[in-house]
């Protein structure tokens, strides 16, 4: 128990020492973020890698105080308290209290915890946003569709793969604004070289999507290079990608009307279409060499009409048609990305997100404990040693309350076990004793011990030639049997004194390290001549510290002594019971062995 009381000793002393460190003392502010796979948060055990993670701001994880109205001095710090991750402002309205800000994080491992600080509150900290650094270099287009209508949607990427042509309209998206399309025309992307598609090469293409109309074969995504083709759409609501005319199976249908998650990922042996993350359908082919004009939301311009027919077939060509609906954060890489990341980018970019878990605001104040710090560093070297002696306390009595609980409790179960065996006993007091295994069967039960006591004295009055116990024989063995629940109540009792002392000395030790703190504050201010509330207020919250930790000393320890107390009377009340109930059955054995005379062995025979 000792070492205990020092293990935890030792880790609260080192709590303060274990805070993170401040990155920068021009920063007033930080909010802990922490990027959680477990199973708790997002729940993905194969690795990341890197990747942009979406913090979404609001005013329920974030105040909006302090920071500078368009967030230009938001900082993202890694948890070494040295590493500036690269980020990206997408949104940042701190009047209606709403940012989306994405964070490049350089390596995200699966089934673990792992925590970033973001640090605000410096007016003269210029703006750092820049989302060519926020996402990697495999990133070749990324849109965030934060525009407004009729204006091209620009890349946010270094490659500047901005569209060919503007937006008809725009809506309110997952993250933000989202492009709408009326099923009039598609949005084209250039024909740049970082875009080209080289054949049998890597490639992502993902984005959110909301289909506002099920019927028909609608593209989403389509690019046609020389007969060649690859083509990502929905057939009657379920989602398909196509090359070169080989279709994937059907799988997952969308929800119409609703925000889903789409991704398509080539390997360079097979393509997967994934819907919220997970996959749907894949479909074994390599991707054909492309390098022209591709389109969103629609079939690319000069494409085959639907009515012809291709050269030695009898069918005609699908009926494409232009998408109805919207799309957001639409991203094209030159990499197959993790199944992983396609995952986490599911589950972390919605409305709620199961990959982040926001900390509490804090306040640089030298502690690491935020607007507590300040009380802290105004506590006295002499209050300190007060409430160290009540953390002291503290931790030996709920050491005590833990053990002693444990105790009653294993003895509880135990003599509700050795009761219900020793109710088919009846008349054959010793059977108990000669079971095999009974003594670890019952080694936590009082009344095992009070029987034991009372069959050692049985045999040891046998073993000296007594066949018969007498009325004096009784009480003798009575006698020996209180002996022995004596000795269990006192084990029972046990340091229930110290939870007495912490309910009685530590609010009063307590209030005297309260009243020295008032006494030092009022002396301090008498030297300086400074009466004003700012100079008086910390001392006097620092010196009630000490009260409120000689509460919170003696609180739980009353009602944990209270508690025991009740738990080791219910014990007592078994054994005086068990006690009477056994000397009430010798008594009747005792009484039958007058009654007959040839029993050979007195209670040798009824046992």
């Amino acid at each position: 128990m000792q070492r205990l009381i020092t293990l935890i000793l030792a880790c609260l002393c080192a709590l303060p020492l274990a805070a993170q460190a401040w990155w920068q003392t021009e920063w007033s502010y930080r909010k802990q973020i922490s990027i959680d796979t477990t199973t708790e948060g997002a729940a993905i055990s194969a690795p990341l890698g890197r990747a942009p993670v979406l913090v979404r701001l609001h005013t329920g994880n974030f105040t909006f105080d302090g920071v500078q109205e368009n967030g230009a001095d938001i900082r993202f710090v890694a948890s070494d308290d040295q590493t500036v991750l690269h980020h990206q402002i997408e949104r940042f309205d701190a009047l209606m209290g709403i940012a989306y800000l994405w964070v490049d994080v350089p390596q995200i491992d699966g089934g673990s915890r792992q925590d970033i600080w973001m640090y605000y509150g410096n007016d003269a900290a210029p703006s750092t946003s820049n989302g060519q650094l926020a996402f990697d270099p495999n990133y070749t287009l990324v849109y965030h569709f934060d525009g407004i209508a009729g204006a091209p949607p620009r890349d946010t990427t270094a490659f500047s793969n901005h569209a060919q042509n503007a937006l008809s309209d725009v809506t309110e998206g997952v993250i933000g604004s989202a492009a709408q399309f009326n099923g009039i025309e598609p949005l084209l992307l250039p024909a740049s070289p970082s875009l080209a598609v080289p054949a049998g090469s890597l490639y992502t293409l993902s984005a959110w999507v909301r289909a506002d109309q099920m019927q028909g074969e609608q593209l989403l995504f389509s690019r046609r290079d020389a007969g060649n083709a690859l083509l990502i759409g929905i057939s009657n609501g379920v989602p398909f990608v196509e090359v070169n005319g080989a279709r994937s199976e059907p799988g997952q249908p969308l929800s119409p009307g609703s925000w889903q998650h789409l991704a398509v990922t080539a390997d360079g042996t097979a393509l997967k279409l994934f819907v919220n993350g997970r996959v749907s359908t894949t479909l074994q082919a390599m991707l054909p060499p492309l390098a022209t004009v591709a389109a969103i939301g629609g079939d690319v311009p000069n494409a085959a009409p639907a009515d012809t027919l291709e050269e030695g077939t009898t069918a005609p060509v699908a009926a494409y048609t232009p998408f109805i609906g919207a799309i957001d954060e639409l991203r094209i890489s030159k990499v197959a990305r993790a199944d992983a990341l396609i995952m986490a980018d599911a589950l972390s970019q919605g409305s709620e997100s199961r990959l982040l878990v926001f900390g509490v605001d804090e306040e640089q104040s030298g502690f690491g404990f935020g607007g507590l710090g300040f009380l802290f560093s105004a506590v006295p070297i002499d209050a300190w040693i007060i409430i160290a002696v009540l953390v002291f306390m503290m931790i030996q009595s709920w050491v005590i309350m833990i053990r002693k609980n444990g105790t009653v409790a294993r003895m509880e179960r135990a003599n509700e076990q050795f009761r219900e065996k020793f109710s088919q006993v009846g008349m054959r007091l010793e059977m108990l004793a000669d079971k095999p295994g009974a003594e670890r069967e019952f080694a936590d039960s009082s009344l095992w011990k009070i029987y034991q006591a009372a069959i050692n004295e049985i045999r040891t009055r046998r073993s000296q030639g007594i066949q018969h116990i007498s009325a004096a024989s009784i009480e003798a063995i009575r006698s020996s049997m209180d002996v022995v629940r004596t000795q269990q109540q006192k084990m029972l009792g046990a340091r229930l004194g110290t939870l007495s002392n912490a309910i009685a000395g530590g609010p009063y030790i307590g209030l005297l390290g309260t009243v020295l703190g008032i006494m030092v504050v009022f002396l301090g201010t008498a030297m300086a001549g400074d009466v004003n509330i700012n100079a008086i207020a910390p001392g006097m919250a620092a010196a009630l510290l000490a009260t409120a930790m000689g509460l919170f000393v003696a609180i739980p320890a009353l009602f944990g002594y209270n508690r025991l107390v009740s738990r080791n009377k219910d014990v007592n009340a078994d054994m005086r019971v068990f006690l009477d109930e056994f000397v009430t059955r010798l008594a009747e054995v005792y009484e039958a062995e007058h009654r007959y005379d040839d029993a050979p062995h007195g209670v040798a025979a009824h046992a």
